[in-house]
């Protein structure tokens, strides 16, 4: 579920010090975040679940303004107020915290020596614990959820259900329910989840009801390709979070294999690759049954590289994904894939070529292929796979439409004019540099522009640069003492060298 520090848990830390003031009845309510504000209205920038730390310098001076203050905090969502004394006030002000019992909104007491980064640190730690344990929780639930599919539907959501804590049911694409564990949810949630599916009959991935009572109904499709064989869902107290979703859809897939059996193997394949990859590009922590799933995407030195593809479209990413698992499948490879809108990370075996890569892209329409730009990695350990992914990336921002995958050591030598961006960095400032010598060429009749680039060109060797000109060095020397007197600068600094040989080159 979604990560959250009860109000009580940051109380009973004894080395800060913290004293209940008020508020009692809201002690349940969870931190996700620790913020210090001294303004009088801070509830304008507060979304929910904030520890807010104050020293009252910003507190109203009425009681009734203090009443609204601590109200309008209440209202934003906030989970707890801590007030820090001996500095601006001695004590909590006695209003506020009437103000706080009334609305249950937990009001502590901050001493002197206890500074609000110690509190800070403290919640951000447990935070930071609780991530981690929902990414060992789900580790340990999926190889038992794997396990229990040999038994079958009813032993996968068994499984599911203990490592959620919620009910879950497998919903056939008729809206009957098939399996329910561990008992049968009440009749009006079921007629909830009958609702949604007659209005979302096109749903192939996942969805979610919130109910008024606070619980949340989420909805994960069981397909094998485009065959939609019914829904898992799962009945929560709230909503879940990231890992939990790598858990459902880790039994969706099962689920899947069930239905299909052999058949359809591969499409579950498939995704189980893909939810490893985004659970390792995602969550924090250091899954190892995870890295074991993945270590099949590399060569026998434990290398991979990935191929990144820009598509016009989300359809024609998923299209162009489909194609290259077309072309692996005859070849018993597994897809490692993560598809992201109109993106598709693909992770090859380190030892493939670009034209291993290439060929992979056989088989997608001439009129498709001609709009894709596609970018090739070097090969990375495994554990670098995010990183060969991101150069990939940046080779796919580069490559030209319908070319062979370009790869980004290609760039050597002209990388930074191949990005958009620094293009329009490097213009700019080209502008802004040489400006000066451009208006004393078109003023004076001169080029000094050229002579400039032969001279930075050559490393500053007067004899080489010279030769390039076809002048003699003297004649040389007296354009670049002509050029330093208009760019203002030295040209014997390395520095200063450099950063006009990429004006000038972005220049042209």
């Amino acid at each position: 579920m979604n990560a959250g520090i009860p109000v009580r848990w940051i109380l009973s830390q004894p080395e800060l010090g913290l004293v209940l003031k008020g508020g009692g009845d809201g002690l349940g309510r969870a931190v996700t975040l620790v913020l210090t504000s001294e303004l009088t209205e801070p509830q304008q920038w507060m979304s929910g679940g904030e520890l807010v730390l104050t020293t009252g310098m910003g507190l109203p001076l009425s009681r009734p303004d203090r009443l609204r203050y601590l109200q309008d905090l209440y209202r934003a969502g906030i989970a707890g107020l801590g007030f820090g004394v001996g500095l601006s006030h001695e004590t909590v002000p006695e209003d506020l915290v009437e103000a706080a019992d009334q609305c249950g909104l937990p009001l502590f007491e901050v001493p002197l020596p206890t500074p609000f980064g110690a509190i800070t640190k403290k919640v951000m730690q447990r935070l930071a614990e609780q991530e981690y344990e929902k990414v060992l929780r789900a580790s340990r639930a999926q190889p038992r959820m794997t396990r229990a599919a040999i038994q079958g539907v009813r032993a996968v959501i068994r499984e599911l259900s203990a490592a959620l804590s919620a009910t879950v049911l497998v919903v056939g694409a008729d809206g009957v329910i098939a399996e329910a564990h561990p008992r049968q949810p009440a009749v009006e949630i079921l007629d909830r989840i009958r609702e949604f599916l007659a209005t979302r009959s096109d749903v192939v991935g996942s969805g979610a009801i919130q109910l008024p009572t606070g619980q949340y109904i989420v909805l994960q499709a069981i397909t094998a390709g485009h065959t939609v064989h019914g829904y898992l869902a799962v009945v929560t107290a709230g909503a879940i979070g990231s890992v939990d979703q790598v858990l459902l859809g880790h039994a969706s897939s099962l689920l899947a294999l069930d239905f299909e059996k052999p058949a359809r193997l591969r499409i579950a394949q498939n995704r189980l690759n893909s939810q490893a990859m985004a659970m390792l590009l995602d969550e924090p922590g250091d899954p190892d049954i995870m890295w074991q799933h993945l270590a099949a995407a590399a060569d026998r030195t434990g290398r991979v590289r990935a191929l990144v593809l820009r598509c016009a479209s989300a359809p024609v990413a998923r299209q162009a994904l489909e194609t290259v698992d077309a072309q692996l499948h005859p070849q018993n490879r597994q897809l490692f894939a993560h598809l992201t809108g109109d993106r598709v990370a693909v992770l090859l075996p380190g030892s493939d070529t670009d034209a291993t890569a290439e060929q992979l892209l056989t088989g997608i329409p001439a009129e498709v292929r001609a709009t894709l730009r596609a970018g090739l990695s070097a090969p990375h350990p495994l554990r670098r796979f995010n990183v060969a992914i991101e150069h990939a990336e940046l080779a796919a921002s580069a490559a030209l439409p319908g070319a062979r995958p370009l790869e980004l050591a290609a760039l050597a030598g002209h990388a930074l004019l191949a990005f958009p961006e620094a293009q329009r960095v490097l213009s700019a400032v080209s502008e802004a540099m040489l400006q000066p010598l451009v208006d004393y060429d078109e003023r004076h009749g001169t080029d000094l522009i050229t002579s400039l680039r032969a001279y930075l060109e050559a490393h500053g060797q007067w004899e080489t640069a010279a030769n390039a000109l076809g002048v003699h060095r003297h004649t040389l020397r007296s354009r670049v003492a002509k050029i330093e007197s208009v760019l203002g600068c030295q040209l014997d600094q390395a520095l200063v060298r450099a950063e006009l040989l990429l004006a000038v080159i972005a220049r042209r």
